[in-house]
């Protein structure tokens, strides 16, 4: 202040505020804010981001939000034009919408430009985060965190002598990771209120939540593995005989059995949070949740190490999928540091980067880090991972997705939890919900 005061003597007062102004200035343009949920992956963002503002000198600001409202707030933030994210990672099924309502700023011209090359990305990942329409080339976010949903598994019981043995008489087989849905709900059958280590436990944990889109993140996993599909492949949008198929309605009716038999008690509107709570607390034998906070729960020390194991969704009846989870990141067209923006997505992408993010705790899409000979051996969940992302499928990506994710989140949710109706009741109005949205939206 000292030496303002004698310059302002110097050159006078308004020349220096002026100066003064035109460095804040200069400053604030050098600022980036990135908007996220609110959860391990992000934390791990942030360290890694430190290493951008030391090679740019463009300073990274953060706004995380919890998983429970991140849809809300930052769909929000997009459909009011806000000017708060310059950057966001959002979700595979917002890239329909924030395409064609001018939300995202396609990356075609600048990854040509900078030799981005999506081939250099896991498949699932650019379709399910990058591209709109899909199946095509025009992109609008850079695969940013690669995730699905997988299980964990308490190891150190399943292992345990006695346990062995009785499961063995009572089913016949090892008592070990599940290979399809009907072994997993025998294992689960099994751990439900039994005692361990003087504690009542219970067989499984999976996703209730009825809110934002728990449920639907969990039931399709099972679905998607008892045949159900979104549509006709041959006719888009037409649904009926598919979505509300005899086998679909086995699955859902199979998600609801699991839910009653061998879940803790209480669990009726629960998502990811809840299930990292039940399984550090030792209520479940195993739980069903996202990639993304197995490190986390790697690291744990009352349930991690040699006590945790992993395993890919089990298959059904008539496939062998997994619902895709994860986010692209992308370009917020109203900001106004798209440049600096675009380098920071330059910089992202970049294979040592993108190494880094994986030993951090993200999870990478670049095929250089998660096709390397040594991936396997990185992480004990790595295998399960690689697995996951060969047979991931999605929920709609299109502009519609929140109405249609509200119908799904009602009606199996009514059904499963709620006990209204039955499983075709849920599923044959479903379809009429669907057909109504996409009626207003002209697609059908």
């Amino acid at each position: 202040m000292r030496n303002l005061l004698k310059l302002a003597a110097a050159l006078g007062t308004a020349t220096v505020l002026t100066c003064a102004m035109s460095a804040g200035a200069k400053a604030a343009d050098k600022s980036l804010t990135l908007c996220w949920a609110a959860w391990d992956p992000a934390n791990a963002l942030v360290e890694l981001s430190k290493d951008f503002t030391k090679e740019s000198g463009i300073d990274m600001k953060f706004e995380f939000v919890p998983w429970t409202s991140y849809a809300d707030r930052f769909l929000n933030e997009l459909n009011s034009r806000g000017k708060l994210c310059d950057l966001i990672i959002g979700d595979s099924q917002w890239v329909g919408g924030s395409a064609e309502n001018g939300h995202y700023v396609k990356l075609n011209d600048f990854f040509d430009k900078e030799g981005i090359k999506m081939s250099d990305f896991v498949d699932a990942t650019v379709v399910g985060y990058s591209e709109w329409p899909k199946n095509t080339p025009n992109y609008w976010a850079l695969p940013a965190m690669a995730d699905a949903v997988g299980w964990t598994y308490r190891k150190d019981w399943f292992e345990k002598p006695e346990l062995q043995k009785e499961f063995k008489e009572k089913y016949g087989r090892d008592l070990a990771p599940p290979k399809t849905y009907e072994e997993l709900k025998d294992i689960a059958t099994f751990f439900q209120g039994r005692e361990i280590d003087g504690k009542k436990v219970y067989g499984a944990y999976i996703f209730t939540e009825r809110g934002s889109e728990g449920i639907t993140m969990g039931v399709t996993n099972v679905l998607y593995d008892y045949g159900f599909q979104y549509d006709d492949p041959k006719k888009p949008y037409s649904m009926e005989g598919f979505v509300n198929s005899p086998e679909a309605v086995k699955g859902l009716e199979f998600y609801k059995e699991l839910y009653k038999c061998c879940t803790a008690p209480g669990m009726t509107n629960a998502y990811m949070s809840e299930g990292l709570d039940a399984f550090k607390s030792g209520q479940v034998a195993m739980q069903m949740n996202w990639f993304a906070f197995f490190p986390g729960l790697y690291k744990d020390p009352n349930v991690g190490g040699d006590k945790i194991g992993f395993f890919p969704n089990p298959a059904g009846p008539d496939g062998h999928f997994t619902q895709l989870g994860g986010q692209g990141i992308s370009v917020v067209a109203y900001s106004d540091h798209k440049d600096d923006a675009l380098e920071y997505i330059k910089w992202f992408a970049q294979p040592a980067v993108q190494q880094k993010w994986w030993e951090l705790g993200g999870y990478s899409a670049l095929k250089a880090v998660v096709d390397a000979p040594s991936f396997p051996q990185s992480a004990p969940f790595a295998p399960d991972f690689l697995v996951s992302m060969n047979m991931v499928k999605d929920f709609w990506a299109e502009p519609a997705y929140a109405e249609l994710m509200q119908a799904m989140q009602k009606r199996v949710h009514d059904y499963v939890v709620a006990d209204q109706g039955t499983a075709q009741e849920a599923l044959d109005g479903l379809v009429k919900d669907w057909t109504t949205v996409f009626e207003d939206e002209g697609k059908i």
